[in-house]
């Protein structure tokens, strides 16, 4: 049996850049700058906490919880506003549900997920959502994707995953499975070194997957 996973924030969903925003405004409060490149780095390609930069000021660990209750709070009113869904993603989802299993695998909280797709109708389309909540240690280490290929029954190795991050492409590389990288809006740069395709828009991404899903191995970047 083959699944598909699903990375929720910039591949459903355009909320990293709200959480960037989050993030340096967070940051800002104590008089730091977030600069792109630094969230980029810390957060997108490490999974790490934006939060070391305060660490490495001196902030103690209160302060950090502090700062990162803040954060959470102001995403949360940012989602609240609208989280788009990424062109194409609707229809594709649509389109291939049924044919194969699939999941969301998220490093949302269950609250910010929920509320990013208050009004996108998207979660019904999934056979399994599995958020911050429902495992010990986030991408890029592949506990996530491990969690959710064993709630499905399916072996790592016969799984795909659709990512949009460094961080997120690591996890399910070292799971065991094969990952499609679709940029999100702020690092369409990047080469994704291990991704067995980069694409570009939803139109891309409904091709490889019909390739993966035909028997073939979605092509190469």
């Amino acid at each position: 049996m083959r699944a598909i996973f699903w990375d929720n924030d910039g591949v459903l969903v355009d909320t990293e850049p709200l959480y960037f925003r989050a993030c340096r405004d967070t940051l800002a409060g104590i008089g730091l700058a977030l600069s792109r490149a630094q969230f980029l780095e810390i957060s997108l390609a490490r999974g790490a906490s934006v939060f070391e930069l305060a660490e490495a000021r001196g902030a103690a660990a209160a302060e950090v919880e502090r700062l990162r209750a803040d954060r959470d709070e102001r995403y949360a009113e940012l989602l609240a506003r609208g989280a788009p869904v990424r062109e194409g993603i609707r229809e594709l989802l649509t389109r291939i549900r049924g044919r194969v299993p699939m999941a969301v695998v998220t490093s949302s909280l269950r609250g910010h997920f929920d509320l990013a797709h208050a009004a996108t109708g998207l979660p019904a389309l999934f056979d399994l959502v599995l958020t911050r909540e429902d495992y010990e240690r986030c991408k890029p280490h592949p506990e996530p994707y491990i969690a959710a290929a064993g709630r499905l029954g399916i072996a790592p190795e016969c799984a795909i995953a659709v990512e949009d991050t460094e961080r997120g492409l690591i996890s399910a590389t070292r799971a065991g499975m094969g990952c499609i990288v679709m940029p999100n809006a702020m690092n369409g740069h990047v080469t994704f070194e291990g991704a067995i395709r980069v694409v570009r828009s939803g139109h891309e991404l409904g091709a490889a997957l019909d390739d993966w899903l035909a028997g073939g191995k979605a092509g190469r970047a």
